[in-house]
């Protein structure tokens, strides 16, 4: 049976509102630590939209029954920083199992998370987005398990070094920044690297990249991603920095 659920978050950005609004409220702001997506002010997807201050937008419900209605509260603080406070709120779908809160406020930890690394490091770059998904194989608690061990050949820790070697692409070297269950965050020194364990999603294993950087090869990029992550599946296919 569908059911109501609300998933709130809050975190201390180094930023000013007005730039934790740029990066919520713009689709070149999102790709930098989301997904790149218009934001249409007179949409009536938006309910509220005060720059600076309050950003709201609700989805019609679906065709399962799930309605989602996302919430962005900014709040200045001393020292040119801002608080962001979030609510993620709705009706699960008819289909949807007694997990999808909890992986989905893991996941929204790990998306804020990278909102902040972006504004510490990255302030003001404009971003490149790029995704890419494991073989279809990949969709199981063993895949993401092999994952790790091609990152780190041992338990992954923040802070430590890690260097992903590709094919036809060039290394992606730098520490590990965000460690949870379902998600592995790798920072170098010109992007933000995202594992994905998506399997109690019934998805498979994914990478997402957002680069700090317009001298990338977008489709190059991907193409060595899903080789990297099909080779992980089966090897440890990194080398320890």
């Amino acid at each position: 049976m569908p059911g109501e659920f609300e998933i709130a978050k809050e975190i201390l950005l180094a930023a000013t509102p007005e730039q934790v609004w740029e990066t919520i409220a713009t689709e070149a702001g999102l790709a930098a630590w989301f997904q790149p997506s218009p934001v249409d002010p007179s949409s009536d997807l938006v309910v509220a939209w005060q720059p600076g201050r309050r950003l709201a937008i609700r989805i019609p419900p679906a065709p399962d029954g799930s309605v989602h209605a996302f919430e962005y509260l900014i709040e200045a603080r001393d020292g040119g920083k801002a608080i962001l406070r979030f609510v993620h709120s709705g009706v699960m779908g008819d289909d949807w199992n007694d997990e999808y809160q909890s992986i989905t406020s893991g996941g929204w930890d790990m998306y804020l998370q990278t909102l902040a690394q972006y504004h510490r490091y990255f302030a003001g770059r404009p971003a490149v987005y790029i995704e890419a998904a494991g073989p279809a194989s990949s969709a199981t608690p063993a895949a993401w398990e092999s994952l790790i061990e091609a990152l780190t050949r041992e338990p992954a820790q923040i802070g430590a070094a890690i260097r992903v070697e590709l094919v036809d692409a060039d290394p992606a070297e730098g520490v590990i920044d965000f460690v949870s269950p379902d998600f592995v965050g790798l920072r170098t020194p010109d992007a933000l690297i995202r594992f994905h364990g998506r399997s109690a999603l019934g998805l498979t294993v994914a990478v997402s990249q957002h680069a700090y950087t317009r001298d990338i090869d977008v489709e190059r990029t991907r193409m060595a991603w899903e080789s990297w992550l099909a080779g992980a599946l089966t090897s440890a296919g990194t080398s320890r920095a």
